[in-house]
């Protein structure tokens, strides 16, 4: 099927020009290519409406330093100000504050691919100075809202396959997504943990990767981990945190009420995007051949609801859940004392057991199943 478009519309467009002229710094943070830089200059109508700093570049590096004159001469005159990939200048969280505390008018936004460095040296010196937001890979709504209606279950079902990073989403040929898929994977998914020096073997990073890849939809073991991999316990604890940080991936814990019955020690991992997922254990085959199809399936489902919450003002809590019978729902979304509960199903025919016993225990909660079918139906997932 032929996608040829050179722009999606981004949910977080309209989001971000709320923020702008708020007087207040954005800080856009989001994996390496999902699309920050194409969305920060796409806020405003033309290149001559902003400057744009690529702060990877040591030249950049060397004149942004922390000192109100040296700012302003580079700033000048412009209203929009962006500082791609922040987290590589030598003291974002100083400049930055002295920029909108000189001067409050400019709207200034910068981005960064990694929470675990500029995160850091952003909290003291911008408390109460700035929004942060994120961007992930393309959402499913972004998709449905950029293709005609007829296409859209043939995108879902290549999403899952292929994920949806933009550049990927808009190839051609399965074998140009696979491609990139390789590329974006082998050179950009560890590119922030190996510039801060923050891990020594970058091999059993990709080990850890695709032990966890194996295991979507299931509870993890630390400990199973690291003798998987052949490391100790911190270190994979250490590893998950910059992954997390670097959104890589993400882990979902278990919903309890201190009930005996329920577990709530063990975590789940998910991945951002389902096609770095594939890649990593390089399988492309299409759901009917897949024998991980349920667990890809919830994967993509979870992932489309953290997308949907994370830069709402409230939140809602996302947990799985399951007890010591091995009775289990695989989504649980808890907001303002309402509880949802959802089950991820390609098979519509299976039986879902984990509903009864759950409502047993909150009898005030709701209950969803989530298929192919439901995906498609508007409102789009939930």
């Amino acid at each position: 099927m032929d996608t040829d478009i050179k722009y999606i519309k981004r949910d977080l467009e309209a989001i971000l020009k709320e923020h702008l002229n708020k007087h207040k710094i954005i800080v856009l943070y989001g994996a390496r290519q999902v699309g920050k830089t194409t969305l920060t200059k796409k806020l405003f109508p033309s290149e001559a409406d902003y400057l744009y700093l690529s702060c990877d570049q040591s030249r950049i590096q060397e004149q942004i330093i922390p000192d109100k004159l040296a700012l302003g001469r580079i700033v000048g005159d412009y209203t929009n100000i962006v500082f791609d990939e922040a987290q590589y200048l030598k003291n974002p969280g100083l400049v930055l504050k002295i920029l909108i505390d000189s001067f409050p008018e400019k709207n200034i936004i910068a981005t960064g691919s990694s929470s675990f460095d500029l995160a850091h040296k952003l909290s003291e010196p911008l408390t109460g100075r700035h929004y942060k937001l994120l961007l992930f890979p393309l959402s499913l709504a972004e998709i449905a809202h950029s293709v005609p209606p007829t296409d859209v279950r043939f995108h879902l079902e290549q999403a899952l396959i292929f994920g949806t990073y933009p550049e990927v989403f808009k190839l051609k040929t399965n074998e140009e997504k696979i491609l990139n898929l390789q590329t974006l994977t082998d050179s950009y998914l560890y590119k922030d943990i190996l510039a801060f020096n923050l891990v020594k073997n970058n091999q059993k990073v990709k080990e850890l990767l695709i032990a966890i890849a194996l295991q979507i939809g299931n509870e993890v073991s630390y400990s199973e981990l690291a003798n998987t991999i052949g490391i100790d316990r911190k270190t994979v604890e250490y590893y998950l945190d910059l992954l997390e940080k670097s959104f890589v991936l993400f882990r979902l814990y278990g919903f309890s009420r201190n009930l005996r019955s329920e577990i709530n020690r063990k975590v789940k991992i998910y991945f951002y995007d389902v096609g770095i997922r594939n890649t990593l254990i390089n399988n492309f085959n299409e759901l009917a051949l897949r024998t991980d199809g349920g667990a890809l399936f919830e994967n993509f489902v979870v992932s489309e609801m953290l997308k949907k919450e994370t830069n709402k003002p409230q939140k809602a809590n996302l947990y799985f859940w399951r007890t010591y019978e091995q009775k289990e729902i695989d989504l649980i979304s808890e907001k303002n004392s309402v509880i949802t509960a959802y089950e991820m199903k390609l098979n519509k025919s299976k039986k879902i057991s984990g509903f009864a016993p759950f409502q047993k225990l909150y009898p005030e909660s709701t209950t969803k199943v989530i298929t192919l079918d439901t995906l498609l139906q508007e409102p789009l997932l939930i």
